[in-house]
């Protein structure tokens, strides 16, 4: 990857190395997330850590996290954050995300037994009905 300054990134490398749209970076920006210095032409130039910070809020979209939620971890990009508070912050919400996935995969447990449950039901009244075993083999679940 080419950089715009021996340190720099243009908003299309960023954008192309983590597929996204130049238009969601520049939405990154003018939420404060990122603070990009200004090159030639007014051109954007994303330095490393405003890269590092990209990739903390993709990090933190894919856990689910809203824009606020990754704002009040990270900090915008152009005030100093207190660091501790960040882990504090990222911590509070790590255990109120596991506290939702554990909730949700039980869930769907129970769902994945009631329909295993039901499935051998069903497979029992093909026998009944005098489906062959084959049959009744293909048709589960």
């Amino acid at each position: 990857m080419s950089n715009v300054k021996s340190e720099g990134y243009s908003i299309s490398q960023l954008a192309r190395e983590f597929a996204l749209s130049t238009r969601t970076i520049r939405f990154y920006e003018e939420k404060g997330l990122i603070k990009p210095g200004r090159g030639q032409g007014n051109q954007r130039s994303f330095g490393r850590s405003d890269r590092a910070r990209l990739k903390l809020i993709l990090r933190g979209k894919r856990f689910g996290m809203t824009l606020d939620q990754i704002v009040n971890i990270l900090g915008r990009a152009d005030l100093v954050t207190d660091e501790k508070e960040q882990i504090k912050q990222a911590i509070i919400f790590g255990r109120q995300y596991l506290e939702k996935i554990k909730k949700e995969k039980k869930e769907l447990e129970a769902i994945e037994r009631e329909m295993i449950e039901h499935g051998e039901k069903c497979l029992e009244r093909l026998r009944e009905l005098g489906c062959s075993p084959e049959e009744v083999e293909r048709a589960r679940i």
